[in-house]
């Protein structure tokens, strides 16, 4: 008999206890009688649980049966006309097909049996699952002795995977026999259940779904506390944009097969929500639920709010350009803070998964198993794999000459050829990128060819010389010679001739495009590995990781598919056509599911299970399903980062940079006084103006912004005057003074080095553009004065002064100038190649319909094949998919197939540059802060507050000013309210009157949260009325009167209370204090209101939705939102520099978007009464330079939808530094804006959400046991 596994933790005798067990890993009790544990039902039992040679092959056809029982029913979803409209194969299965296969019809050749709708297929699979489970339930009791008798029985068939068992086959039986004439369409989606079957190999195939329990249990703490951060904020997040949007007309959603093509400008929201778009031809709607509902608004209620603010604190915004003013308010401000706070639960969930699973590699490794073998580290290596050894070819051969020549590189003239097929390399894919071009003349075609031609011809003809050369080398003789064949450079070599020549010989006998086989040429730029050793790396990557990454990477297969199905169950049946197009079968589904998965929500109109389960995947399935991509982008980074001595030394040095400027001085008196004046030196008034010049660059860029609003055009215009004649007078001072500037000491023609120097330079562009347009009132500069306005927000770079943080960039790159040289490789590399494939995947899809893009040349009828015209308009879009963004989901099949690999691989090595750009800039900003120890006792981001409260320890609140009496009643409305701490347990006791009282002020409060939500509900809101003294009136002057009378009493204790520091007006400021006031003000201001006859009914609601706040009182009982305070102070030193470049870039990418797209007529819509295109006599919509020239001629009839004024292209860019996309057809310059920011804003922004995540952990993990509490009650009167 075989010895079964054990996974023992400590040593026990196993004839006293029995052996540790699971349901995942089921182990035989020793303690079994001996009438179960017979020979037949033990061997029965090891058969099961693949314990024997049988049983494993009995498992491994088990796996078998789940996959094809998986892919029947994908595949099936694809033969129903019913939802695959279009489909040239939906058809193609007839009724025997589909009674062997699918069973997708009861009239199949299977409907003899009156079964309903099943196939063979299914019904040999459920038989054999059947007797597997029947077999099972036999021997449940040799699993653990809790099985045994009816009762432990009863316990088995509730036990995960019994009940996974029995969801794939039961409702097979009651679908077929209990009810075989009803459809029910769940249950064959429930044979996805099988796949779970899978964790029962847990000792054998770890999978990342098993550690799910584990990952909770280890992070319970945290966790608990993100989670109710995040969904506090989710929760008040969602009221205001409900607030913001409710109202809104843009936001007016109808069902495309109701109406097409709605002008929501013409529908009508009541004052309870509904919406009624008849004018707008749509059917009418009954509130009273007599017509289906067409038409709604999407923030109607916080309910339906709910669904599109959690899309955007994931940093998706698939309204992006619907939302009002106050709604792109908020967005800014989600985008801006509430992304990273909503973060902290889905972040610690991901890095609970990857703590546990680096924790179960150390066990396996400290167990015994063999270590991981690794590259690198030893002798040195030939590409091949093998160890160099140095052989010299015979010279008297010819194979020996080309030898030496091609591997050995050994004369000058090798070397030259080296450098010579490098040069061809780049010109073979440059020419390759400039053919793609529709403009070129026929000529530069031709020549383009030629050389493309030629270039593959000596590219061949050096493939063939290494290949005939190489067997001069012993071990590339016989076998050999195929492994030199598959290795890396001899792949990349053949990979990038032989497409090409396939294409060729395609062309002479059938015709078509040689670009199909041309763009592998791109891959030839793999050769310049040879120089970094970046992709050769991804062998080690992914041996080292193998194991993690099946683990995870199944698991992450399983999510996709099991998710995929879900949707298509849910979201097939979608009265909106589009959306039931992209879920019409499972394949189909599959795509934007692998999107959703990875963070994406390209799609919004969801029914409403569907955004049930993309809530669900949204919040957990991306933690997992991003593990095995985060786990090749690091360990790539992690290979590739190498250790250096001097590393600390450039550290050291880059730290200068934030050290205090010298004030001693150079020059005669003059230049001295002016250079300390200018620069805050030697008095109170010289410092005053220094930090007025930093106010007055605030107030200007702000004023600016505004400035670009319509109407608003001389807001504030004195300023500038003021502005510019001090900004003028300090430039004069410091031009006098730069003679007294030590970084000028030495050196000659000092003015005329200042004048050229970079912060010169800005202040010029800011201040000389104003006196030519003064000057020259009708000059070109004063007729573009609102762009050079721009150039106003050129002042902030000289923030960078008072607080360093454009100036650390070129630190940044020499510390970390090793790893980013190999890795910018890698992803540069990989844009090329991934543009040219989508390129050709893309250039002639013209299967899906898009928006019309005029600056490309279309005005109707658009289809991808214009965004992807050619390899240049190619290369930004695939840099926004390689950021992980997919705004664009209208792709052909083979696009799908490239953005699936560049999903799984490609974006984790991508990212790489940017993630290295950011820890290296938050690593020099450390290392320049850091401060000594902290006090005894205290904890990351300890203010006075808590430094005052540590003081205060054991000391006895002062008396009452008004006697013992007085004294007595705060301590007992103290203990009331706080409990009191026994001396001798140190717990906290509370009198049953205290504990009765504080769940009903936790009832009252979470009463309270229903009760907006609820009201918030068009129908609801209705049945009980807008009138005053309503329910919800009522309802809300008790919940008033008793957080009044809560906060009278704390004030009343304060006295008596150490976390007050013993002082009421020290609690009123604290966050506690605010709080409660928070949540009963807004009821006095609205009751003010309401009588002075200033508010109705519905407007006195907005008041009312403040009671949301009030969910900020259970932070007394789980604390989290007090303590961020502590988070911002505890990371303020990197915040402070790294804020201020996040906002350098946010600003100045958003002046560029404003400048090169606020005319884009990619974006401008006109009215239908307006044509797109015109003649010379009626010019169209598309054809004037900007949309103020189309508004001249057609009055009031052109808009532009996005990139209007910079508080609009603001709250754009915000979205865009998030990672969302939710434009990309730009102009020229805006795709160069759009790339720098995929390269590295994006990456520079993030720093300061990274920083409050790590801050966050760090404060919570510190504070985690302190706000456990363990109360005890006692019977006190």
């Amino acid at each position: 008999m075989e010895k079964l596994p054990t996974h023992h933790k400590d040593q026990e005798d196993a004839t006293s206890s029995p052996l540790p067990s699971s349901e995942l890993t089921p182990l035989v009790s020793t303690k079994s009688s001996s009438s179960t544990n017979n020979d037949a039902r033990l061997s029965l039992f090891l058969f099961l649980e693949a314990q024997t040679t049988a049983g494993l092959r009995y498992e491994s056809f088990t796996i078998l049966l789940i996959l094809l029982s998986v892919l029947t029913f994908i595949i099936g979803s694809l033969f129903l006309p019913q939802y695959n409209t279009n489909s040239t194969i939906a058809d193609k299965c007839g009724s025997i097909c589909d009674a062997v296969w699918f069973g997708n019809y009861p009239d199949n050749a299977l409907q003899g049996l009156g079964i309903g709708s099943t196939s063979l297929v299914e019904m040999f699979i459920v038989g054999i699952f059947t007797i597997d489970y029947l077999l099972r339930f036999y021997t449940a009791d040799l699993i653990h002795d809790k099985y045994k008798g009816i009762m432990g029985r009863f316990k088995f068939v509730c036990s995960f995977f019994s009940l996974v068992d029995l969801a794939s086959t039961v409702p097979f039986y009651v679908d077929s026999f209990l009810l075989p004439d009803t459809d029910l369409a769940a249950s064959n989606f429930l044979r996805m259940f099988r796949l779970l079957r899978m964790l029962k190999m847990e000792g054998r195939y770890d999978l990342a779904l098993g550690m799910i329990d584990d990952v909770l249990y280890e992070q319970r703490g945290v966790l608990g506390t993100a989670l109710f951060v995040g969904m506090t904020v989710w929760g008040v997040m969602s009221s205001f944009f409900y607030l913001a949007e409710r109202k809104n007309v843009d936001m007016i959603y109808c069902l495309n097969s109701w109406c097409e093509d709605v002008d929501t400008s013409l529908c009508r929201i009541d004052e309870f929500g509904f919406v009624d778009c008849t004018e707008a031809g749509c059917p009418p709607t009954s509130s009273d639920g007599g017509q289906e509902v067409v038409c709604w608004n999407v923030y109607q209620s916080i309910v339906l709010s709910s669904f599109w603010t959690l899309m955007e604190l994931f940093g998706e915004f698939p309204l992006v350009d619907q939302h009002s003013m106050w709604g792109k308010v908020l967005g800014t401000i989600t985008a801006v803070f509430a992304c990273a706070v909503f973060a902290l639960p889905v972040g610690i969930f991901a890095s609970g998964f990857e703590a546990q699973i680096a924790r179960r590699r150390m066990e396996r490794e400290s167990g015994g198993s063999s270590p991981m073998i690794v590259k690198g580290g030893g002798d040195e290596e030939d590409e091949t794999g093998w160890e160099i050894v140095e052989v010299v070819g015979d010279i008297s051969t010819t194979r020996g000459k080309v030898y030496n020549f091609l591997h050995l590189q050994n004369t000058a003239s090798s070397k030259m050829f080296e450098i010579f097929m490098n040069v061809l390399i780049v010109f073979s894919s440059l020419t390759f990128m400039l053919s793609t071009m529709n403009n070129l003349s026929p000529r530069w075609q031709l020549l383009l060819g030629w050389f493309q031609f030629s270039s593959v011809a000596v590219f061949t003809c050096e493939y063939l010389l290494h290949m005939y050369s190489a067997g001069e080398n012993p071990k590339f003789r016989g076998k050999g010679l195929l492994l030199y064949a598959t290795s890396f450079y001899r792949a990349v070599d053949l990979v990038s001739i032989l497409p090409y020549w396939l294409t060729v010989l395609s062309w002479l006998f059938v015709g078509g495009s040689l670009a199909p086989g041309s763009v592998f040429l791109l891959m030839r730029l793999m050769r310049f590995e040879k120089y970094t050793k970046a992709f050769t790396s991804f062998d080690d990557v992914l041996r080292d990781n193998m194991d993690v990454l099946a683990m995870t990477g199944f698991s992450a297969l399983l999510l996709w598919i099991f998710f995929s199905s879900l949707l298509y169950l849910t979201e097939r049946d979608s009265l909106d056509k589009d959306m039931a197009n992209y879920y019409k079968s499972v394949p189909h589904s599959m795509w934007i599911t692998l999107l959703n998965l990875s963070g994406e929500c390209p799609l919004a109109h969801y029914s409403g299970y569907g955004k049930i389960i993309l809530g669900f995947i949204s919040v957990f399935a991306t933690a997992i399903f991003g593990v095995p991509i985060g786990l090749l982008g690091a360990g790539f980074e992690e290979l590739v980062t190498e250790e250096e001595d001097d590393d600390n030394d450039e550290s050291s040095d880059a730290a200068n940079v934030l050290a205090p400027t010298s004030s001693s001085s150079i020059g005669d008196g003059l230049q001295t006084a002016c250079y300390q004046f200018v620069n805050g030196i030697g008095s109170n008034t010289a410092m005053r103006f220094e930090l007025s010049i930093y106010a007055l660059i605030v107030a200007t860029a702000i004023i600016g912004v505004i400035q670009t609003v319509a109407g608003y055009d001389d807001f504030f215009s004195w300023l500038e005057w003021v502005a510019v004649s001090v900004f003028t007078i300090e430039y004069v001072l410091r031009f006098i003074g730069c003679g007294a500037d030590p970084e000028y000491s030495g050196l000659s023609f000092k003015r005329m080095r200042y004048i050229f120097s970079f912060y010169s330079m800005i202040d010029l562009l800011a201040i000389v553009p104003f006196y030519i347009a003064l000057a020259t009132p009708t000059s070109w500069v004063d007729r573009h004065d609102e762009y050079f306005r721009m150039l106003r927000l050129l002042r902030l770079l000289k923030l960078d002064k008072y607080i360093p943080s454009i100036t650390l960039v070129d630190d940044v790159v020499r510390l970390k100038k090793n790893v980013l040289t190999v890795s910018c490789f890698a992803a540069v590399t990989l844009w090329v190649i991934f543009a040219g494939l989508m390129y050709v995947a893309e250039y002639q899809d013209f299967s899906m319909e898009i928006d019309n893009l005029p600056l490309y040349g279309c005005v109707d009828g658009c289809t991808m094949s214009v965004r992807f015209r050619d390899y240049f308009s190619s290369f930004p879009l695939t840099g926004i998919h390689l950021t992980g963004d997919f705004p664009m989901v209208e792709y052909g099949g083979m696009g799908r197939v490239i953005l699936f690999f560049i999903v799984i691989a490609a974006v984790g090595v991508t990212s790489i540059p940017s993630g290295v750009i950011a820890s290296g800039f938050a690593d020099i900003v450390q290392s320049k802060t850091k401060k000594g120890p902290t006090a005894k006792g205290s904890a990351a981001g300890d203010d006075w507050f808590d430094i005052k409260y540590r003081e205060l320890e054991g000391q006895s609140p002062p008396s009452s000013s008004f006697g013992p009496t007085v004294d007595r009643l705060q301590f007992a409305v103290k203990h009331y309210l706080d409990g009191a701490l026994d001396e001798s347990s140190g717990k906290i006791v509370r009198t049953t009157f205290s504990i009765i009282g504080r769940f009903f002020f936790m009832l009252l409060i979470v009463s309270n949260i229903v009760v907006v939500v609820l009201e918030s509900i068009p129908e609801i809101d209705k049945y009980v009325g807008n009138d005053q003294g309503n329910w919800f009136d009522v309802f809300e002057f008790w919940s008033v009167l008793f957080f009044t009378i809560d906060y009278a009493l704390r004030l009343f204790s304060a006295k008596k209370s150490r976390e007050a520091l013993f002082s009421p007006w020290v609690y009123a400021f604290t966050f506690f204090g605010i709080v409660d006031m928070l949540s009963i003000l807004p009821w006095y201001v609205q009751l003010i209101l309401s009588k002075s006859g200033y508010l109705n009914g519905d407007e006195a609601k907005v008041f009312r939705i403040f009671r949301i706040f009030r969910v900020l009182q259970l932070d007394d009982f789980v604390v989290a939102f007090s303590k961020l305070d502590n988070v911002f102070r505890a990371s303020k030193d990197v915040l402070k520099a790294t804020g201020l470049m996040a906002v350098i870039i946010w600003v100045g990418s958003s002046a560029l978007f404003f400048i090169f797209e606020q005319n884009n007529p990619n974006f401008r819509t006109c009215n239908a009464s307006v044509p797109l295109t015109g003649t010379l006599d009626k010019p169209g919509c598309y054809d004037f330079e900007s949309t103020q020239e189309c508004n001249d001629y057609y009055p009031d009839m052109c808009s532009q939808s996005a990139f209007t004024n910079m508080p609009n292209t603001m709250f754009y860019v915000a979205v865009f530094l998030g990672g969302d996309w939710g434009f990309v057809d730009f102009t020229w310059p805006g795709k160069l804006v759009c790339m720098f920011l995929c390269v590295a804003g994006i990456a520079l922004y993030s720093i300061p959400v990274g920083t409050l995540f790590d801050s966050f952990g760090a404060v919570i993990g510190l504070g985690e046991d302190e706000e456990e509490e363990d109360e005890e009650t006692s019977p006190k009167s």
